[in-house]
């Protein structure tokens, strides 16, 4: 018998998987603090710009796609024996020296800007814990999390209590098309089985309004043409009156309209639609009311500028919001918030006993196993992302962080307007973040819109050897550019970037 235990017992090696992770994040961490620090020490000067000598500034090394790939050729060639720690390290290392340090001031040019220390820990924790938020049983805590986190922010735009709620998703666009995919299979429900068969749809949306719709209209089988753009006023809203006689034309000819995309926050401009008529034209048409707030639905954290721009949220089926854009929590958070969660569930659900054990029957504030509210089956657990943000710093923080970043954005719109060599086309007040301007020797904008595209264009390649990275779009009278501020936008960075500006257009002879 002691032959046998002895015969039985463990020969395994034993583990060392913490000590492993604890020195390479020691490691690791020697490099990322001072990535960060750079951006921190750059922040005292950033109403100075950079002098432009070369490549290399806080905010980014920038070389052309050629060149960095001949910089990189040894770190980006696969080998068959282990690289080892030092290897490791190395790479890391250099992955930093030629990326954008989102953390620097001068990142002004995305609908988003760098995190903080508390995203970097909660996206530090989902890594260690690995785990799909499919069903409950491999993410209890997790599952919790996100009922919890998309319950609350449901409750942000008073959608009834009782119904609704949230699933997250990997980004605007899939919380988009999830949005039209519900709303289909809710509003004909023969589509969930047989296909989108005789109908012809329609999908409504804003003119300014993201491409997003589109691609979701191109992958369902519905074709980009179903896309209807609706004409939008001077101030970048849809009008209601041009949606009503889109939808009638599009009974006229044969066509089943099943879905407004309206948008809270446009891409370029950052326009809020007039959501209250839209809603009612939704209704009377029945149409699925969706609102896109990938960039500007998280003003509800804000009362004070939601208000009037949030006017009438209440009244949508579906809201796309994205607390990784406006509030600095880690890509990607995006959430699908709906009205009523027992839509979601029922256009959904697929029968798949060996994963998903809800009860049919139950209630949906009762199903945990929350991939049956999705379309994907893979599910990193992201809410984690904004719940701890809200533990760490309360839901004020985040008002403040909003009217902060308005604060800087109206700063930066009044300092252009009143310096001359400007022509800004934002409105004033900013429905958003984003200030969108050209600039013009005198404030005399010339009428050759390439010239015009040229010169934003020219400028806007030559801050970045200043450390500062902005955005440009087309326009009418040629492209223009486009400045995103957030919440932790100084008041000397703007400083620098005008000054910057100017600078750059003086040495290219503009």
């Amino acid at each position: 018998m002691a032959l046998l235990l002895n015969m039985s017992a463990p020969t395994d090696e034993p583990l060392h998987r913490a000590e492993e992770v604890n020195e390479l994040l020691d490691s690791v961490q020697d490099l990322i603090i001072p990535f960060i620090a750079a951006a921190d020490q750059a922040a005292a000067t950033k109403h100075l710009p950079e002098g432009g000598g070369g490549p290399r500034t806080a905010l980014v090394e920038h070389h052309a796609p050629k060149q960095l790939e001949s910089l990189l050729h040894q770190e980006l060639q696969f080998r068959e024996k282990s690289a080892g720690k030092q290897g490791l390290l190395q790479i890391v290392a250099k992955v930093l020296q030629y990326s954008v340090n989102t953390w620097d001031q001068g990142f002004l040019d995305k609908l988003y800007a760098s995190t903080n220390a508390v995203g970097v820990v909660s996206e530090l924790l989902l890594a260690v814990l690995n785990t799909n938020a499919h069903v409950y049983q491999v993410s209890p805590a997790l599952t919790l999390i996100e009922k919890t986190t998309t319950k609350y922010l449901a409750s942000l735009f008073s959608l009834p209590a009782a119904t609704s709620g949230g699933i997250s998703q990997p980004g605007g666009s899939a919380s988009n098309s999830t949005a039209i995919v519900v709303a289909r299979n809710t509003l004909y429900p023969s589509t969930k089985t047989d296909g989108n068969g005789t109908y012809n749809f329609t999908l409504f949306t804003s003119a300014h309004g993201h491409y997003s719709v589109e691609k979701a209209a191109n992958l369902f089988g519905l074709g980009t043409r179903s896309v209807i753009p609706i004409p939008v006023d001077a101030a970048g809203q849809m009008i209601p009156s041009a949606l009503e006689s889109a939808i009638v034309a599009s009974k006229a000819r044969g066509e089943t309209p099943f879905f407004l995309n309206a948008t809270a926050g446009t891409t370029v401009h950052g326009s809020f639609d007039p959501f209250t008529p839209l809603a009612a034209i939704a209704k009377r048409h029945n149409l699925w009311f969706h609102i896109d707030g990938s960039w500007g639905a998280s003003v509800v954290f804000s009362p004070s500028h939601a208000a009037s721009r949030l006017a009438g949220a209440h009244l949508a089926d579906s809201i796309t919001i994205n607390p990784h854009k406006m509030l600095g929590v880690p890509m990607t958070s995006s959430f699908l918030l709906g009205r009523d969660m027992a839509t979601f569930h029922k256009a959904l659900t697929l029968p798949a006993g060996y994963l998903f054990h809800n009860n049919p029957n139950a209630n949906v504030n009762d199903i945990y196993d929350l991939a049956d509210l999705t379309p994907q089956c893979g599910r990193r657990a992201d809410s984690l992302k904004l719940f701890l943000a809200l533990h760490y710093h309360g839901s004020a923080y985040f008002a403040d962080f909003v009217s902060a970043a308005y604060t800087a954005a109206t700063y930066l719109l009044t300092s252009l307007q009143q310096h001359g060599d400007f022509v800004t086309i934002s409105p004033d007040p900013l429905p958003c973040l984003q200030v969108c301007f050209y600039y013009a020797k005198g404030g005399v904008l010339g009428d050759d819109a390439e010239h015009n595209g040229n010169v934003t264009q020219g400028i806007a390649g030559a801050l970045v050897k200043r450390g500062f990275m902005v955005d440009f779009a087309p326009g009418e009278k040629g492209r223009f550019f486009r400045v995103v501020v957030n919440g932790n936008t100084r008041k000397g960075t703007v400083d620098g970037l005008v000054k910057a500006i100017i600078e750059c257009a003086d040495e290219l002879g503009y």
